[in-house]
């Protein structure tokens, strides 16, 4: 990484409302919107802007988030986040912010001041909500010229709806995400079946605070952590339960501590996915900096919106490609 920093910043913050395409709904409940923290850094005649998705699962909501940025220090230096703020979507909207502020100051890409190879398009997976198997099978169709299916799951009958969701997308790639919804019986009974019908990979099948007893089970299915997996912290107690990481910029704090806990991820030989909670192209757009070269991506926020943020993420066959200067990143 390199030395530029941006200049000491003074922030604001707001939040804004986007509409999701439908209803959006995993095991812990259903969404018609998500309620985005923008953060606007300033300084010498420069703006940067970063955002960041406040999760109740980690009891955040915008109004603390909010809470978090105003009670920052007038100006905010870059190396003295870690110290300010602890790791949530705070923390990610104002390191976004910093990157962004810092790459128009220097009048330089982000990825260069990272240090960091010229970004690439990333295939990314798209996420079928939780619903009934019909459908499922249904959106598992329209979406099945897609490479890689992520489907959430989480409660009964989730045998047949993975079972609709390969007779509607036969050759996609799968991947599971039950959300903590699944108990060590359920797991155990699943995964043969799972296997058999081509998934890759489950998220989080137990509750975080039970998932010791992964370390003692057969893993057929390879098991990714995610509400488990936070940041570099959080990494020492997977050891043994889990074969993946989910790592997402609103878990870790931002891109600075998502590039450092993917780099402390593979040396332990665990694999990376690197995810996102439901946000604009905004938040995503660090994000993609981050999967370069990530076993998988989940970046799919924006195609989930019914309203995306201008200069939005291109998506296509080749997935989703790197932000454009104008909104994120760029001199």
């Amino acid at each position: 990484m390199t030395r530029f920093a941006a200049p000491p910043a003074r922030l604001s913050a707001a939040v804004q409302v986007f509409p999701t395409q439908g209803t959006f709904t995993i095991s812990r409940g259903s969404r018609t919107e998500v309620r985005v923290v923008t953060v606007t850094a300033t300084a010498d005649g420069h703006t940067g802007q970063g955002e960041g998705v406040p999760y109740a699962r980690y009891a955040e909501t915008p109004d603390s988030v909010l809470a978090q940025v105003a009670g920052l220090p007038d100006r905010v230096d870059h190396a003295a986040l870690p110290a300010l703020l602890p790791p949530g979507a705070a923390r990610a909207a104002v390191d976004a912010a910093l990157w962004d502020l810092a790459a128009r100051t220097a009048g330089v890409s982000a990825w260069r001041l990272l240090g960091l190879a010229p970004p690439r398009p990333v295939i990314t997976c798209y996420t079928l909500s939780l619903g009934t198997p019909a459908a499922m099978q249904a959106a598992a169709a329209a979406n099945a010229w897609r490479p890689v299916l992520k489907v959430k799951l989480g409660g009964p009958g989730d045998m047949a709806r993975i079972e609709a969701v390969r007779a509607g997308a036969p050759d996609a790639r799968l991947v599971v995400d039950a959300n903590e919804g699944w108990t060590p019986d359920i797991y155990a009974d699943l995964a043969p079946h799972l296997v058999r019908l081509g998934v890759a990979l489950v998220e989080q099948p137990l509750p975080a605070g039970a998932d010791a007893a992964l370390a003692g089970m057969a893993r057929p299915l390879p098991v990714c952590a995610d509400e488990s997996c936070h940041d570099r912290a959080s990494l020492a107690g997977l050891a043994g339960r889990y074969d993946w990481v989910n790592v997402k910029l609103d878990k870790t704090g931002g891109l600075t501590e998502a590039l450092a806990t993917i780099a402390a991820a593979r040396a332990m030989g665990l694999r990376v996915m690197v995810g996102c909670m439901v946000g604009t192209s905004l938040a995503m757009a660090p994000a993609v900096l981050a999967a370069q070269g990530a076993d998988l991506a989940d970046l799919d926020g924006p195609l989930l919106l019914a309203q995306d943020r201008p200069n939005r993420l291109r998506y296509d066959d080749a997935g989703v490609h790197p932000p454009e200067p104008a909104l994120w990143g760029g001199p």
